[in-house]
């Protein structure tokens, strides 16, 4: 049996420790928490001072006991990871092992190398107990609030909601921007652009201004007709580009989405992976400064591979948010590495995180600037013409690179200018732009909102709970005019532009809009980002030791838990943002709108009544605040009778939770984009009828265990009802036995929600 056991929280970075330890030591994983809040009750007695009562995971009773074998005679040295929730780690082991956080060796290290590791076993210490008391205060506040919360929530707007105090920030962020786009006018303007020639080239330039309406371009471009132009200015100057410091948790989520596409939770994920491996330093981190090492190995290899020239020093400043993050960027842990990695994904963003680390110890890029200014005799407004050169590459030769060079001819103030085109092309203001995943990271960081732990899960956690999807939008296309000044004749033109298309963006459902509104006027302090930025502040003041934990707890608590009492007294009708439309003239019963289990609906009498009311679904994009009574009305005649099929049975289109639909039977059929309020019995004979074809071609193989084997939108699988597993292109699905689907389906992994849907954008 070894002298020192080694427990650190993760297989893989056991498993890289391992090989730098010898003989001596042992190395296992305690697989991340191993003691925490249960998840059934409060398990905080508000009355004693807030105390948690902390229970060992059913999942990890087994790990629990081989670590406490393991750890019987031996030293035992905990190398959790260097954060406020790798010391809570390392102090519930202690607990759970029986072990003195005061007498038991603490290792921390930012990076698994050799030297790191060795450095850190000469120089151990103990569990840091305040950084423990930040990670507590944290979790005792969001089990209270989530608690506590969420019940309400249960009973105001839908059962089965979660909320949380950063969580329900980010969802009100989203819903905020969304408003702000559907509050926007677009405005239009034009915006003239003109060739000129020179002896020897043509020059573009752009007007100064823009053109506040049609009239005023065409006015412009009349004045052109028979206007003189020349050169007023002609100003060059150098300039540089300085390099971005190496990436935080948080630029490093941005640029992966960026540069490579990744989701917020895939770059967190891939980069664990690469720290456990070794190849990078710890990837949770507020800090851009670099070690004094990693400084003097960037400058080795840059000025071996490229030269001294392209080599400068550089520490970049950290904002101060506190002890709690690793105190480095996030880097190579060798830079003569250039790749590394199990996989494409590893490949890519260890390559992303190496350039910028090495692009941030790089010398500027150099270039030069050229400005001119060109007048029109008979106008005020001057057309402007930029250059730029790239004279020295400096960091561009790893990371980033300029634009391609725009070299403007050689000119001389006073010069004439002959014009061969000038067009005046309609543009539209446009909104805000809708937050991305990095784009809200980036946000939620400005507001002081959250840590880099937390914004990974925050993010999954709003799409999982069906406050925000993730979509891609498909646009829309508008007719834009276009003026063109040439040969002394001005023509218009008509063009179709596509405009609204985006990818990847993070849209409030409407259970969203009810949920934060509901928030906001009867949690008002929760859901403020002041308040929010100041509990992450108070955490900060815990770990430095300036605050007691529970101290800070109880002021939240005491401010909170009367909220809580008051919101009893909502009315689920306020709650669910319930808008009476008007009076049915028929039955006298009252017509609203309102949010329900499943979204937006409309209702036609009281739910109080003897007589049970009616219920009809949301007439296509109108909203609770803006539906009509006349719309309301049309959408009670649904379901409607379309018609009847070749063999008499009836057609009937109505609107269900994923959209319009006819029925025939006890088919159900999708009739996107079709409105069923219209849809003809010819067009709902040929949805039917291609149903029907694709239901009779659906089963390949049927087995009596229930597993079959089913043609798909993207192919054969073998699915048994929970599960489906894909089939290899080598497989022929009519051949595959029962034996080989079981055990197709028992590799399978269980099946994920799906995280992308599209949408047509709002036109405006």
């Amino acid at each position: 049996m070894a002298k020192n056991l080694v427990i650190v929280e993760s297989p893989a970075k056991a498993k890289t420790i391992e090989k730098y330890l010898g003989s001596d030591f042992s190395v296992k994983s305690s697989f991340g928490h191993i003691r925490d809040l249960p998840k059934k009750g409060l398990n905080i007695d508000v009355a004693d001072n807030f105390e948690p009562t902390y229970a060992v995971s059913a999942d990890k009773t087994k790990i629990v006991a081989e670590l406490k074998k393991a750890a019987k005679g031996a030293e035992v040295w905990l190398a959790s990871d260097e954060d406020r929730e790798g010391e809570a780690i390392a102090w519930h082991l202690c607990k759970a092992l029986d072990l003195k956080p005061e007498n038991t060796k603490r290792i921390v290290f930012h990076e698994i190398t050799k030297p790191a590791i060795e450095h850190a076993v000469k120089n151990p210490r103990t569990v840091d107990i305040k950084l423990v008391d930040a990670q507590q205060a944290r979790r005792v506040l969001d089990r209270l609030v989530g608690y506590e919360l969420s019940p309400v929530l249960w009973k105001k707007v839908r059962p089965g909601l979660s909320a949380g105090r950063v969580q329900s920030v980010a969802v009100r962020i989203i819903v905020e921007r969304e408003r702000e786009i559907k509050e926007f006018a677009s405005a239009g303007t034009y915006k003239v652009t003109a060739q000129f020639q020179t002896s020897k080239t043509e020059l573009p330039a752009e007007l100064s201004v823009r053109m506040d309406s049609l009239e005023l371009a065409e006015g412009l471009l009349n004045d052109c007709l028979a206007a003189d132009y020349k050169v007023t200015s002609v100003e060059q100057k150098p300039g540089t580009r300085n390099p971005s410091a190496p990436f935080t948790t948080s630029t490093l989520q941005q640029e992966a989405s960026r540069k490579l596409g990744f989701s917020v939770k895939q770059t967190m994920t891939v980069a664990q992976r690469l720290y456990e491996s070794g190849h990078i330093t710890y990837m949770r981190t507020d800090s851009t400064i670099l070690s004094g090492q990693a400084i003097k190995a960037a400058e080795q290899y840059i000025k071996k591979e490229f030269g001294a020239k392209y080599h400068q020093v550089r520490q970049y400043k950290t904002k101060d948010k506190g002890a709690q993050e690793a105190h480095e960027a996030i880097r190579p842990t060798s830079f003569t590495k250039k790749g590394a990695g199990e996989d494409a994904t590893q490949m890519k963003l260890y390559e992303l995180i190496w350039r910028r680390a090495l692009a941030s110890q790089m010398t500027a890029a150099e270039v030069d600037r050229t400005d001119v200014s060109i007048s029109i005799s008979n106008r005020k407004e001057t057309f402007g013409a930029k250059g730029e050169v790239l004279r020295f590459d400096g960091f561009f030769k790893v990371y980033g690179g300029g634009k391609d060079d725009v070299i403007l001819p050689d000119l001389e103030i006073g010069q004439p200018l002959n014009l061969n085109l000038m067009q005046a092309t309609e543009t539209f203001s446009k909104p805000p732009a809708r937050y991305s995943e990095a784009a809200l990271v980036r946000k939620l960081e400005e507001l002081g909102i959250g840590r880099p732990s937390t914004y990974a899960p925050t993010i999954s956690t709003v799409q999982a709970r069906g406050y925000v999807e993730r979509v891609d939008l498909e646009g829309e296309q508008r007719e834009i005019t276009i003026l063109e000044l040439s040969k002394g004749k001005i023509e218009t033109k008509k063009e179709q532009q596509n405009f609204g298309a985006d990818r990847g963006k993070l849209i409030p459902t409407p259970l969203a809009d009810v949920t934060t509104d509901f928030l906001v006027k009867n949690f008002a302090s929760i859901v403020d980002y002041d308040f929010t930025a100041k509990v992450e502040a108070d955490f900060d003041g815990i770990a430095e030791g300036k605050e007691q934990w529970q101290a800070m707890i109880k002021g939240f608590y005491n401010k909170f838990h009367p909220l809580v009492e008051k919101s009893e007294n909502v009315s689920r009708e306020e709650s669910t943002q319930t808008r009476v439309l008007g009076q049915d003239p028929k039955s006298g019963k009252p017509v609203m709108a309102r949010y329900g289990r499943y979204g937006p609906m409309l209702q036609r009498g009281e739910t109080e009544s003897e007589e049970k009311p009616d219920f009809a679904p949301m007439a296509a994009g109108a909203t609770i605040e803006d539906i009509t009574f006349e719309q309301a009305m049309e959408m009670f005649k649904l379901p409607r009778l379309v018609g009847t099929t070749d063999d008499g049975q009836e057609i009937k289109a109505n609107i269900g939770r994923f959209g319009p639909y006819i029925v025939v039977g006890k088919l159900f059929v999708s009739i996107k984009p079709h409105d069923p309020m219209k849809i003809s019995e010819e067009e709902a004979r040929e949805f039917y009828d291609k149903k029907l074809e694709q239901e009779a071609n659906k089963y390949i193989q049927k087995f009596p265990s229930g597993i079959n084997v089913v043609n798909g939108p993207y192919g054969p699988y073998v699915t048994d009802g929970k599960k489906n597993a894909r089939l290899a292109k080598t497989v022929d699905p009519a051949k595959l036995t029962e034996a080989e689907a079981k055990e197709l389906i028992e590799k399978a992994p269980a099946k994920g929600k799906k995280r992308f849907v599209r949408r047509k954008t709002n036109k405006k």
